[in-house]
């Protein structure tokens, strides 16, 4: 599924940069260059714009929904996976210096009220 899903982004990416480059700009764009007379004549000029705009519109909408697509359906905690990692596993086996768990601590001795050296009479 995430393999078709990708399959289907490259090839909008590809027909997206296609209609961008076919759509006339300032400088006649790339349908000037070969021959762009021919869909000029066959639509009209006004037809093809509206034509090439809803186009680049729609496949740029359609990578964004494909783009979205793959955060739901890649698993991202897949079951039984772990971690393979060497500081994973040396991290839980090595234990820190002077860090006791509680079980290991000593109680702690009970408070005593401070003795003053003077008694009083």
């Amino acid at each position: 599924m995430l393999t078709a899903i990708i399959v289907l982004i490259c090839i909008c990416t590809v027909l997206l940069i296609l209609v961008v480059l076919i759509q006339n700009s300032k400088g006649g764009g790339l349908a000037g260059e070969f021959g762009g007379l021919g869909s000029n004549q066959l639509m009209g000029v006004k037809k093809t714009t509206d034509l090439l705009e809803q186009v680049t519109w729609g496949l740029a909408i359609a990578i964004m929904v494909l783009t979205l697509s793959t955060f739901i359906v890649v698993d991202r905690n897949p079951a039984g996976a772990t971690i393979n990692s060497a500081n994973v596993d040396a991290a839980a086996t090595k234990s820190v210096p002077g860090l006791q768990t509680p079980a290991q601590q000593q109680p702690a001795a009970p408070a005593t009220a401070p003795q003053s050296g003077t008694t009083a009479k």
